[in-house]
């Protein structure tokens, strides 16, 4: 490249710029994709699609039991007698659900909800955890378990797992299974300061992890495919369970099935629980109680890192990079390679 002249000292500031802005765009991490929507036309659950735009006033057959899925995952009462009247605390009901997980808050069964309702999800219950005032404007999105509990030990937080041989899918390599949670712990352990380490011994491991189907006798079984996917105990309980009916998957690009779920998604998420947090409003956030056949959801928002810091500090290697919405990522990132760009050619040509 020939001598920029007298020119030399700008010339240079404007390569430094321009390498400096291209290693931003490149170290940046990424805002993880939007949640997808489900219409409500899949197999998940009962079918409920008949229930399509009910709404206050109406009598609908099979609304009971909708307002008993509706019981347990906590937005009815759970000893009320349900019928198929769509009345006031139904309306008030599906207005709870479409507030907590960020839907247009109409008070009717409008697509938007009944494909969210139909949708794959985890089997802990929403809406009774505790929410935190981050600042007097913000309320976060995340929230713990019923009395915040946490993990504690005297020293250094180290706890173990065990991955049974036992209860699994036998279409999974084992390997495969344990290189999926390895990894999913990996992403909570980067941000808090505990060590995961799996063990062999059934009895003494902090976590266990299962693939269970139906009643496999804690109470909550599992309901088949496309419901439930999961459910995990909080700290001190440990378990963390997995319906061997869904079909799972370790390699989305590997596996075409139309309805697989991407174990090491689910896995996190479930940590998320067996730490402390709850469920999260944030469709984005790992925490969400819902995730689609064949979404891949496994990178911590910063409303999970916040959650889970809350409970356990931050990990001192932990470097913290905000995220980015994907519209301002995309323009950021075409606005800087087409100044780099542009610089190449005023450099060359100098």
């Amino acid at each position: 490249m020939p001598p920029c002249g007298p020119h030399a000292a700008a010339c240079l500031l404007l390569v430094l710029l321009g390498l400096l802005s291209c290693l931003q765009v490149a170290t940046a991490r990424p805002a993880p994709a939007a949640a997808r929507p489900h219409p409500p036309d899949g197999a998940a659950w009962r079918s409920f699609k008949h229930l399509l735009d009910a709404r206050r006033g109406s009598r609908v057959a099979g609304l009971a039991e909708l307002k008993k899925h509706l019981a347990r995952f906590g937005y009815m009462h759970p000893r009320t007698e349900h019928d198929d009247a769509f009345d006031e605390h139904m309306e008030a009901a599906v207005k709870r659900y479409q507030s907590r997980l960020s839907l247009p808050v109409t008070g009717h069964l409008d697509p938007a909800t009944l494909g969210r309702i139909m949708s794959p999800r985890c089997g802990v219950a929403d809406g009774h955890g505790v929410s935190v005032s981050l600042s007097k404007s913000a309320v976060s999105q995340f929230t713990f378990l019923d009395g915040e509990p946490r993990w504690t030990r005297p020293d250094l937080l180290v706890l173990t797992y065990y991955i049974s041989r036992r209860a699994t899918v036998d279409y999974l390599p084992q390997e495969d299974v344990r290189a999926a949670f390895r990894s999913a712990f990996a992403r909570w352990a980067r941000v808090i300061p505990v060590e995961f380490v799996e063990t062999d011994d059934y009895y003494g491991a902090d976590i266990r992890v299962g693939f269970y189907e139906g009643d496999h006798g804690d109470n909550d079984p599992f309901d088949g495919p496309q419901g439930v996917l999961a459910h995990a105990g909080g700290p001190n309980d440990g378990g963390l369970h997995l319906d061997a009916a869904e079909h799972w998957t370790v390699d989305l690009d590997a596996d075409t099935a139309s309805m697989a779920i991407d174990l090491e998604s689910v896995a996190t998420h479930e940590i998320g629980h067996v730490l402390g947090l709850e469920h999260s409003s944030l469709p984005e956030a790992v925490m969400y109680p819902y995730i689609g056949e064949r979404e891949r959801k496994v990178e911590l928002t910063d409303d999970d890192v916040e959650g889970v810091q809350l409970l356990y500090g931050s990990n001192p290697r932990f470097r913290h990079v905000p995220s980015v919405s994907p519209g301002r990522s995309s323009w950021l990132a075409g606005s800087v390679s087409l100044f780099c760009v542009v610089l190449v050619m005023l450099v060359t040509h100098m």
